[in-house]
């Protein structure tokens, strides 16, 4: 493909199908070629190396979250509609989770939603220490959220390539687990009321509890005149 037919733009794009696809081991830069139909030259000729990369695909992936109106409606509804944008659009792409530990991490589309969170809590009532504090209290509720189904992806991955039977290998880990858990009685008690293959997964809606049980938390330290 000629060079004037690359853009930046489209290997951004191509980059992030890959990442959904392949995970961040599975990025490189000769198998982003060969998805554009190009030479891997030719795509140092816009970004200059992988780790670029990941950075302008983590923050393009961000323009996926609508930011809730603030001007129009309470703070708490735009805090819980934002923090679930961002949840949604990390649990489709869960090699974003794990960028956030191994590169750097910055650019426009990022700074948007961290300078909406800031006017979030500062409209609540915080001041703008605790207006930061309390974004990043959110934020780190939406990553922790997301580790695990991101983990599981990963892991999944890894097993299928290793071809040494991912089903049995996962049955295997979780016999163990399983009977691990029972030498401790609370989670002897759940596994006595759940079945067994539910024991690795959290229960339904934890994120949508831990979000409206730091919210509430929010509400409450504002109404005492904590800030």
């Amino acid at each position: 493909m000629p060079r004037d037919t690359l853009t930046a733009d489209r290997i951004v794009r191509a980059a992030i199908e890959l990442l959904d696809d392949e995970g961040l081991d599975g990025l490189n830069m000769r198998s982003l070629a060969q998805r554009l139909g190009s030479a891997a030259t030719a795509v140092y000729w816009h970004i200059k190396n992988k780790d670029d990369l990941v950075r302008l695909a983590s923050d393009a992936v961000w323009d996926e979250v609508e930011l809730p109106g603030l001007d129009t409606g309470d703070w708490r509804s735009a805090a819980a509609a934002h923090a679930t944008g961002v949840y949604a659009m990390l649990t489709r792409h869960p090699w974003l989770v794990q960028a956030f530990g191994s590169h750097l991490l910055y650019g426009p589309g990022q700074a948007r939603h961290n300078d909406f969170s800031l006017a979030v809590y500062e409209k609540a009532g915080f001041a703008p220490a605790d207006a930061d504090r309390a974004a990043a209290a959110a934020l780190a509720l939406v990553l922790g959220s997301t580790l695990g189904p991101a983990a599981q992806v990963s892991l999944n991955r890894r097993l299928s390539r290793s071809g040494e039977g991912a089903e049995q290998l996962m049955a295997d880990a979780m016999a163990s687990a399983t009977e691990t858990a029972r030498r401790f009685p609370h989670l002897r008690k759940r596994l006595d009321t759940t079945a067994a293959t539910e024991y690795a997964g959290a229960p339904d809606r934890s994120f949508e509890f831990g979000l409206r049980t730091l919210l509430d938390g929010f509400e409450a330290r504002l109404a005492a005149g904590g800030t």
